[in-house]
Formats: C-alpha cells, sequence, structure tokens
C-alpha cells in the first residue's frame, strides 16, 4: 500500500475510477467571471468520462465549454474517522451533436434539481487521483 507524505493510502486509477462509478453526487470546480466555483451535481460516469446533465442556459453550461475543470467526490464516516477522496481534472465540454446527446438521455441519470434539464456536459478525466484514510 502506498501512502503519501501526510500517511493517506493513495488509491490506484482503477480504484479511483471505481469510487467514482459509485458515487451520486459531485462538486464540479470551474471558472466563474475569473474566480474558481464550486457547484455539487448528480453525474453518470461512462466509461472514463464524467457526464453532467444541466439547462443549456446555466452559469455552469456557460463556464464548462472548452475548458480545465475539476470534479471531486467523497465518503466520510466521521464516528469511525475513515473517508476517502477522488479527484479528476480534465477538459469539459458541452454536447452539441443531436445523435450524441439522445444516446447520452438514455444514460441514468435523472437530475435532482427541478425543471428542464436537456444539455450535457462531458468531462473527460485525463488526471485522476485517490486518497483513503483509515480503514474505508
Amino acid at each position: 500500500m502506498k501512502l503519501d507524505s501526510a500517511g493517506l493510502q493513495v488509491l490506484s486509477h482503477q480504484e479511483c475510477m471505481r469510487l467514482l462509478a459509485t458515487a451520486p453526487i459531485g462538486r464540479i470546480v470551474f471558472t466563474d467571471r475569473a474566480l474558481p466555483a464550486v457547484q455539487p451535481v448528480n453525474f453518470h460516469l461512462e466509461g472514463e468520462d464524467i457526464v453532467i446533465r444541466t439547462t443549456a442556459g446555466s452559469k455552469l453550461a456557460a463556464a464548462t465549454r472548452r475548458t480545465v475543470v475539476a470534479f471531486e467526490i467523497d465518503d466520510f464516516d466521521p464516528a469511525q474517522r475513515t473517508g476517502w477522496s477522488v479527484t479528476a481534472v480534465g477538459h469539459a465540454r458541452a454536447v452539441d451533436d443531436p445523435a450524441e446527446a439522445a444516446r447520452l438521455a438514455g444514460l441514468p441519470l435523472t437530475p435532482w434539481a427541478p425543471g428542464e434539464r436537456d444539455h450535457f456536459i462531458v468531462i473527460a478525466a485525463e488526471q485522476v487521483s485517490g486518497r483513503r484514510i483509515g480503514g474505508g
């Protein structure tokens, strides 16, 4: 087991991708008016791509066109003092192709927020890293 300088277990790429596939909610980090912004989103992992469903006119949709973003998920048990965190960094793109949008609409990705969500953002997970503390 590889440990980082803080004594946390370094997760393998495979373990990071497995954990990404298990989480229903993540946080996307993007730039909004030259400042960092974080927004919770539900998502679906398709291969090594993170798929988010939003509205075409949203701040998130506008801010993530052909930009580098970060995406983070985690799970913690405060009572046991265990947990893990996975971060992915990559280029985000808006899905403009109607055939691809129709295919993505068939994914098990139902938005939690109210309203129409017919716009897809795909993040290519180009750099993935994760850490675990405790036995969890």
